[in-house]
């Protein structure tokens, strides 16, 4: 079994930062693929960014390309989400999730271990 913990969520304005944790515990962390996806309000979950076990590869979904970064600390079981240049319409519960398999992908159902969620808002 697998827990995930975010953290680091809130409110923020039109351009600035915030930076979002995922802790996880139960597993082996270094060994899976970890993503971040968001849900706006009557939206369906998309993905955001995907990490590779080892950090070595990442993956974005385009709208937020040179905005935001994930990395990893293996040693403290913990994903990192960086999160700049915020635009309103990056307002959304955030998730983290592990995927027990080796291959980066975007699509939700892959994954699966899910944290609860972290409410991010960007006021314009």
């Amino acid at each position: 079994q697998v827990q995930l913990v975010e953290s680091g969520g809130g409110l923020a304005q039109a351009g600035g930062s915030l930076r979002l944790s995922c802790l996880a515990s139960g597993r082996t962390f270094g060994s899976y693929i970890m993503g971040w996806f968001r849900q706006a309000p009557w939206k369906e979950r998309v993905f955001v960014a995907a990490i590779t076990s080892s950090g070595g590869r990442t993956a974005y979904a385009d709208s937020v390309k040179g905005r935001f970064t994930i990395s990893r600390d293996n040693a403290k079981n913990t994903v990192y989400l960086q999160m700049n240049s915020l635009k309103p319409e990056d307002t959304a519960v955030y998730y983290c999730a592990l995927d027990l398999h080796v291959i980066l992908t975007s699509t939700p159902s892959r994954y699966e271990y899910w944290g609860q969620g972290t409410q991010v808002t960007v006021s314009s």
